[in-house]
């Protein structure tokens, strides 16, 4: 069985949770979004933390060797953004928009190159481009953080989009290939 069978059926199943959980958390997010309150809060944190679950899963029933560094770095990254977020909420808004900026920079670019180094498997498209507007939507939030109307909406629109890129990447992962 090639690593390409064995890995293609597990980041399908991986990416269509991501995709759901995504839509759900950008939906809860954009309801609570014009403050940080217990919700907002949760959320926030909450993020990254499912990023760390689901590289933990990816590395677990993938076992792909190409993509573990990268996934013990977003590990890594999305471990430090939840941790940043919960000291971050106690600052603002702005200072929210800082971490989570600073966070999708780093994590954009890890998921370029792991993308990269999964194109043969197919659906690795999406990847990598979601990896790339990761990485500018991160600085935009970094800019956004000095204005005087910095708000936490665009993160909601932020997850909603990275959910779609997951859901065309498992769709892609067409079941030939899955």
């Amino acid at each position: 069985m090639s690593t390409q069978t064995v890995v293609a059926p597990a980041l399908r199943r991986l990416y269509f949770v991501r995709f759901g959980f995504a839509l759900v958390w950008a939906g809860l997010l954009f309801t609570s979004a014009s403050k940080l309150g217990p919700i907002s809060v949760a959320l926030l944190v909450l993020y990254p933390l499912f990023d760390v679950v689901a590289a933990l899963v990816d590395l677990r029933t993938s076992r792909d060797p190409k993509s573990a560094l990268g996934l013990y770095v977003n590990i890594a990254i999305s471990g430090l953004a939840g941790i940043g977020l919960a000291i971050a909420v106690t600052s603002g808004i702005p200072a929210v928009l800082r971490v989570w900026g600073v966070w999708a920079v780093v994590s954009g670019l890890v998921q370029l190159v792991v993308g990269v180094g999964r194109r043969k498997l197919g659906g690795q498209g999406a990847m990598i481009a979601s990896g790339a507007i990761s990485t500018v939507a991160g600085t935009s939030f970094v800019l956004q953080a000095a204005q005087p109307d910095a708000s936490l909406v665009n993160l909601a629109g932020y997850a909603a989009l990275g959910g779609l890129f997951f859901l065309v990447s498992a769709i892609r992962l067409s079941p030939a290939r899955a």
